[in-house]
């Protein structure tokens, strides 16, 4: 995550929610780091499991891990949206190969988990159970529904994954590292008295100082 020059400080300090244009931006780009690091643990924890022989796998874990990766990774996506990466970040990585094929192939893959089928039969395949055709009488004796599994990639492909990631993560980390002072321009260009009105941050999650404070008594 983006770090801030006040958190490194040891000097008490008044936090306060900014909502400027400036302050928009970064706060998406934390978002968007956010995303990708959980894209790239998501895909460490699938490599463990997959590493497992499959008689001792538990199926829906692989299956629930790269599908969570999925709608995380696209999640960063603006799709037309002001805010978002964008295909020209995927252009732009350092990486070779096939980047931008594989960046479309997983966006497909994640429509394909979020978006009911037009085609019910992609999902599953209905039958007809037939006697065997040797037998003095042929005749329907049932029904057979077999459910389509999702593909789940190999190990290279979800690697290809991770990395993809972690590289838009450094290259969103280092935009959001230059957007921090952009930031912080604006906000020495606001009223002092104007400042200290805003709603106060609060700088950990309120579990933790609830802790603290039941600690404290």
């Amino acid at each position: 995550m983006v770090g801030t020059n006040a958190a490194s400080s040891k000097v008490p300090m008044l936090t306060v929610a900014l909502e400027v244009p400036s302050a928009q931006i970064l706060a998406d780009q934390a978002s968007i780091i956010q995303d990708l690091q959980f894209v790239m643990e998501c895909c460490k924890r699938l490599l463990t499991e997959l590493d497992k022989p499959e008689e001792g796998r538990e199926a829906v874990v692989p299956q629930a891990l790269w599908s969570a990766a999925l709608v995380a990774y696209a999640r960063c996506f603006g799709n037309g949206k002001k805010f978002g990466l964008a295909t020209e970040d995927v252009r732009a990585l350092p990486l070779q190969g096939e980047v931008m094929k594989y960046h479309q192939w997983v966006i497909g893959e994640r429509n394909r988990l979020t978006t009911h089928s037009a085609n019910p039969f992609e999902a599953a395949k209905v039958g007809a159970a037939l006697s065997l055709p040797d037998q003095a009488k042929r005749r329907v004796e049932g029904i057979a529904i077999l459910s389509t599994s999702h593909v789940l990639v190999d190990d290279t492909g979800v690697r290809q994954l991770g990395g993809l990631a972690s590289e838009l993560a450094k290259q969103t980390a280092e935009k959001a590292q230059k957007q921090q002072d952009s930031v912080l321009a604006d906000a020495q260009q606001l009223s002092i008295d104007s400042l200290y009105e805003l709603p106060q941050m609060r700088m950990r999650p309120p579990a933790a100082e609830d802790a603290d404070a039941a600690a404290d008594e």
